[in-house]
């Protein structure tokens, strides 16, 4: 059954000394903001973090992250599922029921809208973002197969510091279609936050997921609060508001607050809609505004 509720997510993660989203257009320079210098990372960079946690779990996911072709995937997933269609198939996969997908194959095509839509993720802090430059393990081929001496040069880009926030929402009305549920959107706020504390490669090690807030509407809401990621402000650790260049020296969460009041005050505006707010936090994430999100009876937190 379809899941009747909306709901609404903000989820902060910091990345240390990675590339959150290299842009391939650009030598894999971290995806950012010019005019404020903050880190971006597409949604698609999300998604295929959230889809690989599934494919570890061992559920049926339709982008697997595999190079094959549509042929191929829909013959594997027929064999999996049982099911003959393609909408039979893709109301299987977790990926499609939450994220849509468009299905052209032979004499059946259809398109869905996904019910759950991620905004890009944008650093809460300015960076500062660092070329490197290293050689590769080996040397290059010469002229005529003879072996030259000196080794290539290889290039890379990281960041020191950032702590994402990506903001999503989860429309009731396209699960109508989708037949997405309650429990596959508890099983996607799961799959960020292993997900991501899952990027263990070379670009993405030290990706670590620090807090989840989930808002879930009574059933017949049909309104939102909207990007609950820019309620959520950035403060030094003593609390106080940091220039551009102070935000750039920051190296890890003891470092600095997040503010959430702001986020509290449009939490109390729209609270006789609100049916369950979900928080999980990182013990070692500071907030400023904690208290004040407590004295909500509908408030359920998590420590990890």
């Amino acid at each position: 059954m379809s899941f009747s509720k909306r709901r609404e997510f903000v989820f902060l993660y910091t990345v240390k000394d990675a590339n959150p989203n290299g842009n391939p257009l650009e030598e894999n320079h971290p995806r950012w903001d010019e005019d404020t210098e903050q880190a971006l990372v597409s949604d698609v960079r999300v998604k295929r973090t959230i889809r690989d946690e599934w494919v570890r779990e061992g559920q049926f996911v339709f982008v697997d992250g595999e190079p094959k072709t549509l042929r191929k995937r829909f013959d594997e997933l027929k064999k999996q599922t049982g099911k003959k269609t393609g909408r039979e198939v893709m109301g299987e996969c977790i990926d499609t029921k939450l994220f849509g997908v468009t299905f052209a194959l032979g004499d059946e095509s259809f398109s869905w809208s996904g019910p759950v839509q991620l905004k890009w993720g944008r650093s809460l802090n300015a960076c500062h973002f660092e070329f490197i430059q290293g050689t590769s393990a080996f040397a290059t081929e010469g002229r005529g197969g003879s072996e030259k001496q000196q080794r290539s040069f290889r290039n890379e880009y990281k960041v020191p510091f950032a702590l994402i926030g990506v903001y999503g929402i989860a429309n009731q009305n396209a699960a109508l279609t989708t037949g997405a549920s309650e429990e596959d959107l508890d099983d996607l706020a799961v799959a960020i936050w292993n997900g991501t504390d899952n990027l263990i490669t070379r670009s993405k090690h030290e990706h670590k997921a620090c807090y989840y807030f989930e808002i879930q509407y009574k059933e017949g809401f049909n309104g939102k609060i909207g990007a609950l990621d820019e309620k959520l402000l950035l403060l030094s650790s003593t609390g106080k508001e940091m220039n551009r260049d102070a935000q750039k020296a920051l190296r890890n969460l003891g470092q600095l607050v997040v503010d959430i009041n702001p986020l509290v005050k449009a939490i109390e505006k729209k609270q006789e809609y609100i049916e369950k707010v979900r928080v999980v936090k990182d013990a070692e994430l500071q907030l400023k505004g904690e208290e004040e999100l407590k004295r909500f009876s509908f408030v359920e937190q998590e420590m990890r």
